[in-house]
């Protein structure tokens, strides 16, 4: 008896994924046109004047003017064009906070994850340092778009920003930011050089060198401890820690297979050291110290460009006053 022959069955091709929706009124989403124009929006950010996406919005409310004549959503401009902004935008612009912190240990920089909380649920006003002069009041609607401009680790403490400026947030982070950032690095010489740390933040969490495969498997981080002027020294780490190595911290570590810029590496007493970065990588400064031989049990960022973190104290925060600048 043959076998019934069943018709062929065709299935429809998935649709294509869809694109990101173009903004209102814009037609050409392109950073870089023709002939070395530049669309609108990025022109704005590289001249300081906003954000993108703030450049978006002045545009879309006709606050912004190229030669003399009301912006276009998406328009290519050259650079010698001249861009005028309304009094509304720059007062709008001027209504934006920037915070600063002094997170303690514990906290994340952005959203809440595995429990802890983001260091933005202090920004309250009764964690307010009496003696910033800013001349500011606080209102909730302040904590809207407030965002960190880079991160620091849960276990490290000392200045973190918060912005609702884009300016501010490209200035730190954007991606041609060159900003100088100083840590102070409370070590031990365990003499054991952790090749490993240089391809995994993960194997800087152990205690112990022994421990660093059972560490990163289980997650658990070692707890810092908080630096304070008045620390006992209970170490001479100076005094034993091979001249060689300091010289590698400043220059000639890799990590994740690519070199690390030259940073300023010095001793600030005989226990702690002071770092002096322009790149901000995973752990950085743990998985350079544990590649020659240090540990690091505190690790505290005092200065961002050329805001000081100074005497504000832990858990609490100041507004970026406007005679300020990164």
């Amino acid at each position: 008896m043959a076998t019934p022959q069943h018709p062929p069955v065709f299935r429809r091709a998935a649709p294509p994924a869809p694109k990101a929706p173009i903004p209102a009124g814009q037609s050409n989403t392109a950073a870089h046109g023709a002939n070395g124009t530049l669309r609108l929006n990025k022109r704005m950010a590289e001249l300081g004047l906003a954000s993108r996406r703030e450049a978006d919005e002045w545009i879309g409310k006709g606050w912004v003017k190229v030669n003399g004549r009301v912006a276009e959503m998406g328009m290519q401009v050259t650079p010698d064009v001249r861009i005028e902004i309304d009094k509304q935008a720059t007062g709008a612009q001027a209504k934006q906070v920037t915070v600063l912190i002094n997170k303690p240990l514990g906290l994340v920089s952005g959203q809440a994850e595995d429990g802890h909380e983001p260091a933005i649920t202090l920004v309250q006003p009764q964690n307010r340092w009496a003696e910033d002069n800013a001349r500011f009041f606080f209102h909730p609607s302040q904590l809207k778009s407030l965002v960190p401009a880079g991160r620091l680790d849960i276990d490290s403490t000392g200045l973190l920003v918060l912005t609702q400026d884009g300016r501010v947030a490209r200035q730190l982070i954007g991606e041609d930011a060159v900003m100088e950032k100083e840590y102070l690095v409370r070590v031990m010489y365990t003499g054991v050089l952790n090749a490993a740390a240089a391809d995994s933040a993960a194997a800087t969490y152990a205690a112990a060198p022994g421990a660093q495969a059972r560490s990163a498997q289980s997650g658990q981080v070692t707890q810092l401890s908080r630096i304070d002027d008045d620390d006992p020294v209970s170490q001479d780490v100076q005094s034993v820690f091979p001249p060689d190595k300091l010289a590698l911290l400043r220059h000639g570590l890799k990590l994740d297979g690519q070199a690390l810029q030259p940073a300023k590496v010095e001793w600030q007493n005989p226990e702690q050291l002071r770092f002096v970065l322009t790149e901000g990588k995973k752990r950085q400064i743990r998985r350079m110290c544990e590649q020659v031989g240090l540990k690091v049990v505190g690790l505290k960022r005092v200065r961002i460009g050329r805001v000081m973190l100074g005497n504000l104290p832990v858990g609490q925060w100041r507004y970026l006053a406007p005679h300020e600048h990164f």
